[in-house]
């Protein structure tokens, strides 16, 4: 039996005979491809002019990561006594969960309500955001916009939903495109901030804001229960001195009160006797609440601080401007495949309608 195979080279030929055929249909449109091109490299020229140049401001710092260490036995010690003094300091903030803290919208806006001085004016960042990106200009015939304002440090519980709106939108800008966190290398613990804008006072202030924000932050949530003990023990401490010092009076007192009494009338030494009890426990008590609030003041100094800046931005900033020469060559390049494929598409639909 002969069995019929399909002939490869009358195929081949006829895909070559169709290839010459579109390449000498896109060679005859060359004036309409070049023109297309021209077109195309001018308005990428023209977008190079437009297009403002990107600020970035870059931040780096080391988070501290301290254990117990040698006052483990120290802490333990204390917690024999029935007292925590906050010594663990807890996992809540590791190096991924402090950079998604960053990014969180609360940080982010309590930032854009520090204030910063621009012109001699003092403004906060998010007011800054809206002058550097023209939106004034676009609210002036919306009454709800036109007197919006977000003024340094305002209590944010209190504004209203047009703020929250416009707020959000500034977050969701800034984290879209204009905040990045990461830590480089997961062996170090060095975190870096960039943040870009076309504003380079702006990509320094808010990368500088951002990180003193969460750093008080970040100092405040570790170092509170640690700080709640050691004012319960100032406060304890405090109080036992005062009974102290009373009752040491009270003994004096009593003394007073019994000097050249009768031997025999030993009923009026017992007021004495009581204080003098009193001043034995008070004493005490008051030493070993010395020793516990000074291992509260130690903890307290451990947690603190936790962010170490290392590299601060400092102008000028670097920036990254779309070169008149990549504008040209994309801009030309991208409008001759358009135009070629329209030609393509414009063609076939041609040969089809046949």
């Amino acid at each position: 039996m002969n069995e019929q195979y399909p002939n490869d080279e009358i195929s081949l030929k006829e895909l070559i005979e169709k290839g010459k055929e579109w390449y000498q249909y896109l060679l005859s449109q060359w004036k309409v491809i070049v023109l297309a091109g021209i077109i195309g490299a001018a308005l990428g020229l023209t977008y190079s002019f437009i297009k403002k140049p990107v600020y970035t401001a870059t931040l780096s710092f080391a988070l501290e990561d301290e254990k117990s260490g040698g006052l483990g036995g120290a802490l333990g010690l204390a917690s024999s006594f029935g007292l925590d003094l906050g010594g663990s300091g807890g996992g809540a903030f590791s190096a991924s969960n402090l950079i998604e803290l960053f990014k969180s919208r609360s940080m982010v806006e309590k930032t854009l309500l520090s204030p910063v001085v621009v012109d001699g004016n003092t403004i906060s960042l998010a007011q800054m955001y809206i002058q550097n990106k023209e939106w004034g200009d676009n609210w002036k015939e919306k009454p709800a916009l036109a007197k919006l304002e977000f003024a340094p440090n305002a209590n944010r519980q209190q504004f209203t939903r047009v703020q929250d709106s416009i707020l959000g939108l500034i977050y969701k800008d800034l984290s879209k495109s204009a905040l990045s966190v990461a830590q480089k290398d997961k062996k170090i613990a060095i975190i870096s901030i960039d943040v870009a804008s076309t504003n380079e006072l702006f990509s320094k202030y808010f990368c500088e804001a951002l990180v003193d924000e969460v750093s008080d932050f970040y100092v405040e949530t570790k170092s509170k229960k640690a700080k709640e003990n050691m004012l319960i023990l100032e406060r304890q401490t405090d109080s036992v001195r005062r009974e102290l010092n009373s009752a040491i009076t009270g003994v004096a007192v009593a003394n007073d009160n019994t000097f050249n009494l009768n031997p025999a009338l030993n009923v009026r030494r017992a007021p004495s006797a009581r204080r003098q009890v009193d001043v034995q426990a008070n004493t005490a008590i008051l030493t070993e609440l010395v020793k516990q609030s000074e291992l509260a003041k130690v903890t307290l100094r451990k947690e603190t601080p936790l962010i170490q800046v290392i590299d601060r931005p400092i102008l000028p900033l670097a920036k990254e401007r779309f070169g008149k020469a990549k504008g040209i060559v994309l801009g030309g390049f991208l409008a001759g495949f358009l135009i070629v494929f329209y030609l393509i598409i414009k063609r076939l639909l041609k040969e089809l309608s046949v």
